[in-house]
């Protein structure tokens, strides 16, 4: 098993790039810089690590705790690095494209790449200067993160978000940033994962895909950029927006209700059957949809984020049908609690295609 050692493993992009490494069965190894910084948990996290990635900094708050926050943070990973036993042989750093626009911050994360890098240099070791955009992505901290977060969050709670400066935004999902920075996609590939969209545009795309989700619906996910905007969005109503009912239409004949309605891009149908007592999935997804739909029996639909204890459960039946889309970075299954055969409809948005499965084993 790879190790790899991290700072900022409790943050948004570091949750993101954990959520990228477990796919890949890597051990990560953190440590806390700052107040907090222990040079020896430091020296023991990097030690024997294939790769250190540096992600923690600091970004809100006044200019002199911008400036010296962020380089002091880089002096403590760079004093680690060069005094461990056994350094990695590559060295990361989640940098940002305002390094070169003259800015405190850009100045600050300038100067913490140029501290890495002479570190890195020292120990033999690759340094890589990843220079990261806007992120965005599920579970982003609202009027913090970045302005996609605010948006899904006012939105998914009935509120009404309005553009102050209208601009142009080079995005980039946390989950691409991930890959860049664990290095399973090269940095020269960046430009190719990045999309661009005024403040404006952005949030006309956002209002479509709540408007369509409000009914059960799923928007357009035809690409990438579409598919991530709305996993985003979605986040935001893990717990609050679940699960989403179904009307059934009985007659004489029988009964029939509706499982999904997509308005766009490829999708895949499954089906199953499942014997009282069993569970089937305890898997997660990196950016797949995926909705559950008990058709008949009984069963409970359980999840669980990533990294933590937060989980979820619902009870189902195929008497009151209800969906249950899987949020991203959530290990989930079901489990059949009736005593007779129990029988699912899935429903994913993309073709399965088992060179890329994006389907994760982890027990909720």
């Amino acid at each position: 098993m790879t190790r790899v050692s991290m700072t900022g493993a409790d943050g948004f992009l570091g949750w993101h790039t954990k959520i990228a490494l477990r796919e890949h069965e890597s051990q990560v190894a953190s440590f806390k810089v700052g107040d907090a910084f222990d040079i020896d948990s430091a020296r023991a996290a990097m030690s024997g690590a294939a790769q250190a990635i540096h992600i923690a900094g600091v970004n809100r708050a006044s200019e002199t705790e911008v400036r010296d926050g962020n380089i002091s943070f880089a002096q403590q990973f760079a004093d680690a690095l060069t005094t461990t036993e056994q350094p990695p042989v590559r060295v990361v750093f989640a940098n940002s494209t305002q390094a070169t626009n003259g800015s405190v911050y850009g100045d600050a994360k300038l100067e913490a790449a140029d501290i890495l890098a002479h570190a890195a240099a020292k120990v033999g070791a690759e340094f890589v200067d990843v220079r990261l955009p806007n992120i965005f992505g599920e579970h982003g901290r609202p009027f913090y993160n970045a302005v996609t977060s605010t948006f899904c969050h006012l939105l998914a709670n009935g509120g009404s978000p309005t553009v102050d400066t209208d601009k142009e935004l080079t995005l980039l999902h946390a989950q691409n940033a991930a890959d860049l920075l664990i290095g399973t996609v090269p940095v020269a590939e960046q430009s190719s994962l990045e999309a661009r969209s005024t403040v404006s545009g952005l949030l006309a795309k956002l209002v479509s895909i709540a408007d369509t989700y409000r009914h059960g619906e799923i928007p357009t996910v035809e690409d990438s950029f579409s598919r991530d905007l709305f996993n985003t969005y979605k986040s935001y109503l893990v717990g609050e927006g679940m699960p989403i009912s179904l009307t059934r239409h009985a007659d004489p004949r029988g009964s029939f209700f509706e499982i999904v309605r997509s308005h766009g891009g490829s999708g895949q149908s499954s089906f199953s059957t499942t014997v009282p007592g069993i569970s089937r999935g305890d898997h997660y997804h990196r950016r797949k949809l995926e909705r559950f739909t008990v058709l008949s029996g009984e069963a409970v639909i359980s999840m669980r984020k990533l990294f933590t204890d937060q989980g979820l459960s619902f009870a189902v039946n195929g008497d009151s049908p209800v969906a249950i889309d899987m949020p991203t970075g959530w290990a989930h299954n079901i489990t059949n609690t009736g005593d007779t055969d129990l029988y699912t409809s899935f429903w994913t948005n993309e073709i399965f295609d088992p060179n890329r499965p994006d389907t994760i084993p982890e027990a909720v």
